[in-house]
């Protein structure tokens, strides 16, 4: 899930499909319930002990922390990748996200109604937004303040958990994404750096302070709308697909302004090495909807 929610366009929802834990990850985030720290009062008895470990287990948290632990992992591999990929290529790396996102809204089209009022305006509220966001993204230099991240991080953690989109596509569609990746990957570094004396503890701090914030703002919104996505998709699932879909078509306009702007010339070398970077964003997505064919979304 962490290594699919790095790259935008492949959803860890989708994963989570895969491996048959979808239900049981909406489930233990939606159970979830703060109420249970009243127990940390009475953990010096065995009375409190017992029953912490009861609501936790009750609250299937074992369970969502080796998740978590797995998606974090991988996250904090593949968005090194992503972020090299995006200083050393940037063009191509958008023909790649262009690839992956296209192809995801393909696969998921059948999902897809326009049947009723309420579908249509969701798939043009859904294709609105996103195409006037991602217009506004592309080349455009965006607040990086606490503020701005703790709501990124909320947005993002939302999207990680739905089928169909990725949290590094929510990352993308608000201009986040290539900040956001840098400082994970300057944040571990310093973290090596200061176990072997190369980096200062203000450095590392700085880094930390950006890191919590997205991760609370991603806690808070994983609380929160954990319910909402469970009675959005069980409700509303074909409107709430038709709106995600068209989202996603929309944000098509973010990577094709990128590879424009950041494709100096056009030359046969340079066009076959854009469309060969589409294609394999794409086949990356319909191969994995081989495996994903026969599930409900």
């Amino acid at each position: 899930m962490g290594a699919a929610d790095s790259v935008p366009g492949v959803s860890g929802g989708t994963i989570a499909f895969i491996t048959g834990i979808y239900e049981r990850l909406i489930s233990a985030i939606a159970g979830l319930d703060p109420r249970a720290a009243r127990h940390l009062l009475r953990i010096h008895h065995t009375n409190g002990r017992q029953a912490l470990i009861r609501r936790l287990l009750a609250m299937d948290v074992p369970f969502l922390v080796v998740l978590g632990s797995g998606v974090l992992t991988a996250l904090v591999i593949v968005s090194r990748v992503m972020h090299a990929a995006l200083n050393g290529a940037r063009a191509l790396t958008f023909a790649f996200f262009f690839g992956l996102i296209a192809a995801s809204a393909v696969v998921l089209y059948e999902n897809v109604s326009v049947g009723t009022p309420g579908r249509v305006g969701a798939s043009v509220v859904g294709f609105g937004l996103a195409f006037v966001v991602s217009g506004v993204t592309a080349g455009a230099t965006y607040s990086h303040a606490l503020p701005v991240l703790f709501v990124t991080g909320a947005i993002m953690i939302t999207a990680m958990i739905l089928p169909g989109v990725s949290g590094a596509f929510m990352l993308l569609l608000l201009g986040q994404y290539d900040y956001l990746t840098g400082v994970l990957k300057q944040f571990v570094d310093s973290l090596l750096g200061l176990v072997t004396g190369n980096a200062s503890l203000g450095g590392v701090l700085d880094l930390a302070t950006t890191v919590a914030v997205v991760g609370i703002g991603a806690l808070v919104g994983l609380l929160s709308f954990a319910r909402v996505i469970r009675w959005a998709l069980s409700t509303y699932r074909v409107a709430t697909l038709t709106f995600l879909v068209s989202l996603m078509v929309g944000a098509l306009r973010l990577p094709v302004e990128e590879v424009l702007d950041n494709t100096a010339t056009w030359s046969p070398t340079t066009t076959f090495l854009t469309l060969l970077a589409a294609g394999v964003g794409a086949g990356a997505v319909l191969v994995l909807d081989q495996y994903t064919g026969s599930l409900s979304y």
